[in-house]
Order: structure tokens, then sequence, then C-alpha cells
């Protein structure tokens, strides 16, 4: 595990195994997937603790991150297996807790699951 932007959060996981195109696939007003193709589709990110294997598209993503942070549209932290610098900048710039895990992490997080997330704490993921 890998932090890139430190926090402390609770809250229910939304996961999905499909690559993020924030510029693309999410409303920048409402933080709802708004990619057809997306497994997510019509789902919000807001106040999630958004889990996806990566970001993809251009560095104008962190921009979108950071206009549904402004919006207050955003997931609370954001878990993934590789932070681009889209990803990276945006929660950066959006002071969005970012926490880089392995694929076997990965694979231990469920939609709908409760976990705690604290940068500063021995076991910086939790559980409940």
């Amino acid at each position: 595990m890998k932090i890139l932007v430190k926090g402390k959060v609770n809250g229910i996981v939304l996961k999905t195994n499909m690559p993020i195109n924030f510029l693309g696939t999410v409303d920048k007003n409402t933080g709802v997937i708004s990619d057809k193709n997306h497994e997510l589709f019509n789902k919000s990110i807001k106040d999630s603790i958004l889990v996806f294997p990566s970001g993809v598209g251009s560095s104008v993503g962190a921009y979108t991150i950071y206009s549904i942070k402004s919006n207050n549209s955003a997931p609370i932290a954001m878990i993934c297996q590789k932070a681009d610098l889209t990803v990276a900048s945006g929660c950066a710039l959006s002071n969005i807790p970012l926490v880089i895990v392995s694929d076997e992490e990965f694979s231990s997080f469920h939609n709908g699951q409760r976990i705690s997330l604290d940068t500063e704490s021995k076991n910086p993921i939790s559980f409940r």
C-alpha cells in the first residue's frame, strides 16, 4: 500500500473493475457516471470511497476531479491499483485522500462495504 494523499475518512465502498476517465465519464455537477458503457453507469460517486483500477484520459481529468469536489459531488477518498498523473494531481488539488493498493488488496474490496481509511494509522485501511 502506498499513500499519495493523506486523510482520514469513514465510508462505503463503490467499486468498479473498469478504469475511470474522469473527463468523459463523470458529470462534474452531480458526480454521476454518465458513460453508458461503464459498469457504474448512472451511479453517483458522491460521498463514496471510490475503488477502481486506474484512471485513463487526458490531464484535464484532474480539473474534473477538482470540479466535482468544488460541486460537493466528489468521493470522500479514492483507492486504486495504479494512479496516473491525472488522478494523483486531481486528488492532491482537491484534498481527496488517495491510496494505491496491490492486486491482492484490491480484490478484498466489495461494493457496499463499510471501511475506515486513516493514512496516519499503523493499519491505514480497516474493514468494519
